[in-house]
């Protein structure tokens, strides 16, 4: 298998075909944005992480019926995965109020959700990934009813199965967003899974061990990239 052309190049990643034209390279970069982009930096080795933790974890959901895009880890920063073509959807599961949702719903930041809450985005960068319900998903023609239902019946799936394992590693699964696509008629979980897109908090100190400390400022950015990989590689 040789790594051919790049197709694409987003915020975090970049994809390459083969020439297998059912598989592709996905390459995980250091740089970091927020905001949709308003907001630019860089993390030290953070595609390094980001590639690691994302590769246990699509293992994991694999072993626990969850059909994921990944194939297996080719280095630090590389990983081989199923071709997709992407549901232009977000799916975001949320078991504590974080973020946009508490100042959506006037929860203060760390308040348990009675049960899990999922929100559908659609993937438009020049929209700003705007929240939509079924009506709008339906009108626009982004899914059918019996795609939507897969998604949220897989995202809830995922959530049981992440939240377990990562309660293990002494992490909180606050809220973490996912993607899908179509490989042939088969629905494939894809993107990645990562500090980048989960809000993950130590479960004593409550201390945010994710992305959100690029976004606030916080610093130690690099070193809660480091401890997540660190727990999961232990608890794997």
């Amino acid at each position: 298998m040789r790594r051919l052309e790049q197709i694409y190049e987003g915020k975090a990643k970049r994809v390459y075909r083969t020439d297998d034209p059912q598989l592709y390279v996905v390459e995980y970069k250091d740089d970091a944005t927020a905001f949709n982009g308003l907001k630019k930096g860089q993390i030290a080795d953070k595609g390094i992480y980001n590639n690691r933790i994302s590769s246990v974890v699509f293992q994991l959901l694999s072993k626990h019926g969850i059909k994921t895009h990944f194939v297996k880890q080719l280095s630090d920063r590389e990983m081989l995965v199923k071709s997709l073509r992407i549901i232009p959807l977000e799916v975001v599961a949320r078991n504590i109020a974080a973020g946009s949702l508490a100042k959506r719903v006037g929860l203060e930041e760390g308040t348990p959700m009675s049960q899990t809450v999922l929100e559908f985005y659609y993937k438009r960068d020049d929209l700003g990934d705007p929240l939509v319900n079924d009506y709008h998903i339906r009108a626009l023609n982004l899914a059918t009813p019996q795609q939507l239902e897969a998604l949220a019946r897989m995202a809830l799936d995922t959530n049981r199965t992440l939240t377990d394992f990562l309660r293990r590693c002494g992490l909180l699964l606050v809220d973490f967003k996912l993607e899908f696509g179509l490989h042939g008629d088969e629905i494939l979980l894809g993107d990645e899974i990562s500090p980048d897109t989960c809000r993950l908090w130590d479960t004593t100190t409550q201390e945010k061990l994710d992305k959100d400390r690029f976004r606030r400022d916080l610093g130690g950015v690099e070193q809660a990239y480091q401890e997540v990989w660190r727990r999961v590689s232990e608890a794997k």
